[in-house]
């Protein structure tokens, strides 16, 4: 006897275009795994993470992975074929529902696309683009084809309402299923007072920010160790050891490159400050309770479009969600080797800086509204909601 449309597996196909984003799916899938009764089956473009969890995927995700406008434009003619691809993948064998990762650029244009020829596959969004900090306008610009988004930071619902966005609910930030890693034991903690204080040094996760900042990090660093001691430690990620490895071998004070996950949140949870490229992981070292100087340098014409397109005083994230600006950042111009170095002196040292990132970090547990139930579960309860309005559904209880 033929199978049944409701005896079929529940179809997902999911879109991640870079290594946060494939973090992010490869969680949802297994969540998702878990929390429908009937089996699932999963398609679309990811990582190795994601290929973990059991997606195939239609092509390598690093074809979609470009920064910076130069970057986009060298790339465009494979950027749309893969867009085509994808678009007709999609569309070829529809889905009960679709769920589009981070890299808007991409997967904006896929929902796009798939919502004129096809308005019947459900569209879900996770992550949400930074209409808080320019281009306000995209939020509006979604509502048409994004059923669902889902947000990481707890503010980003109210502001999609006020912007005229898609329904948005807040699921929580990756980062906080992962507290336990990132916050140190009491032997830990008296680490970060040691009288050789451990400075972290992040540089960033991609070739151009490291290649950016290296210089004047290392510089920084030199000024800094000619009055005080440090055990330096850069975390960074195997295909990018080359890189750093590279990049300080003419620094006049060297890190220890670490490498493995274990060895980076030991690293963080020991630490007593860091010096960082402004990103994700300003909100990573807020949560485990590090001060930091944050650092970032763009190219001359993204500087000249962000100029005129940025909202609010800061684009730290952490800062964004403290809402208030307690950590230091050093933009284009306003990054040098000298101001770079008296920041990070400062926030190593029991100063009044210093102590005002540590009240701000204090209260992110409240902001972020953490409890027992991790973002990826919350985000495969909204996804499985979607896919139910298609064809029956079942969910195991909350």
């Amino acid at each position: 006897m033929a199978a049944t449309d409701a005896d079929r597996p529940l179809r997902v196909f999911l879109v991640a275009g870079e290594e946060s984003g494939d973090q992010l799916g490869g969680a949802l899938m297994e969540a998702l795994a878990v929390r429908a009764l009937e089996s699932v089956s999963f398609s679309g473009i990811g990582g190795a993470r994601m290929g973990r969890a059991g997606l195939d995927s239609l092509f390598p995700m690093e074809d979609l992975t470009a920064i910076g406008v130069a970057a986009v434009l060298s790339r465009l003619p494979r950027i749309l074929r893969r867009l085509k691809q994808t678009v007709e993948a999609v569309l070829a064998d529809p889905p009960d529902v679709l769920v589009l990762i981070d890299a808007p650029d991409f997967t904006h244009r896929v929902a796009a696309r798939v919502r004129a020829a096809n308005p019947k596959i459900p569209i879900v969004k996770y992550v949400s683009p930074t209409v808080w900090v320019w281009r306000s306008g995209r939020a509006a610009a979604m509502r048409p084809y994004v059923d669902h988004l889902l947000a990481l930071l707890p503010f980003e619902p109210e502001v999609h309402r006020v912007l005229g966005g898609p329904p948005t609910t807040y699921v929580g930030h990756p980062l906080l299923e992962r507290l336990g890693a990132l916050r140190p034991s009491t032997e830990e903690a008296a680490r970060r007072e040691a009288e050789l204080p451990l400075v972290l040094v992040l540089p960033g996760s991609r070739r151009r920010e490291i290649t950016r900042l290296g210089k004047d990090f290392g510089w920084a660093l030199a000024r800094v160790a000619k009055t005080q001691a440090m055990d330096l430690v850069l975390p960074t990620l195997p295909r990018l050891q080359g890189l750093i490895e590279e990049t300080i071998a003419p620094w006049p004070v060297k890190p220890r490159v670490v490498v493995t996950e274990a060895e980076k949140f030991q690293a963080f949870r020991c630490a007593r400050a860091a010096l960082a490229a402004s990103g994700t992981v300003t909100l990573e070292l807020a949560l485990a309770g590090v001060p930091m100087v944050a650092a970032y340098r763009i190219g001359w014409l993204e500087a000249q479009i962000g100029r005129r397109l940025l909202q609010g005083t800061s684009v730290v994230l952490a800062n964004r969600v403290i809402g208030e600006d307690v950590v230091p950042e050093l933009l284009q111009e306003f990054l040098t080797v000298p101001v770079l170095a008296d920041a990070l002196a400062r926030t190593i040292a029991d100063t009044p800086q210093r102590a005002r990132q540590l009240a701000g970090f204090a209260r992110l547990d409240d902001i972020f509204g953490i409890d027992d139930e991790h973002p990826s579960v919350k985000a495969a309860h909204v996804v499985l909601r979607l896919a139910r309005d298609g064809r029956p559904v079942s969910l195991t209880a909350s």
